[in-house]
Formats: structure tokens, sequence, C-alpha cells
């Protein structure tokens, strides 16, 4: 069965992005996507949500 995991980052910077990904598939979970929340008045992302995916233990 696969298990899903979602960070959220209002952070969003390659530093932060980075860490968050090493931290996780360090652990063993897998990068499943990055899915962006837009500002309307900014270029630039207010908010990140990262998915990571990996099989449920027995």
């Amino acid at each position: 069965m696969l298990i899903y995991k979602v960070v959220e980052t209002s952070q969003v910077d390659d530093l932060n992005l980075e860490q968050i990904l090493n931290t996780w598939t360090y652990e063993g979970w897998q990068l499943e996507g990055i899915h962006f929340a837009m500002r309307e008045a900014s270029r630039r992302p207010g908010m990140a949500f990262v998915t990571f995916t990996r099989e449920a233990e027995e």
C-alpha cells in the first residue's frame, strides 16, 4: 500500500525547498511533486506543497 506525506511551506526559496527534499528523502520518502500557490500581486509563489510517497510498513 502506498502512503503519502505532504509538507507545506510558506518559505518558497531554494534553500528551504532543498532542506525539505533532503530531510524527507533521507527518511525514505520519494518525491511525488511540488505544487506552488501563487500570489495575485507577485510573480513569486506564496506557498509550496511538497508531496512524497513510500510503501507502508507492514
